[in-house]
């Protein structure tokens, strides 16, 4: 599955800071640039939820799907 993170993007469009957004989540930094890199395997809905809210965005502003990207190591053809 190739779902493509554009969380950077959006965060500069909005000139908010990483930190200030991992605050209003409740994650730490650490976390919140794994999110950005695409190195999760997945997002909580309310995680989601309290990243739009603070972005004024929607989901597919963020997550993108790209065809041509495949998941390393997931096993799934």
């Amino acid at each position: 599955m190739g779902i493509v993170v554009r969380l950077d993007l959006v965060l500069a469009r909005k000139k908010v800071k990483s930190k200030e957004l991992a605050a209003f989540i409740g994650i730490t930094e650490q976390n919140l640039s794994l999110l950005k890199s695409g190195k999760v395997r997945g997002v909580r809905f309310d995680t989601l939820s309290k990243i739009c809210e603070m972005l004024e965005c929607q989901p597919g502003d963020i997550l993108e799907f790209d065809s041509s990207q495949r998941d390393e190591g997931d096993g799934d053809t």
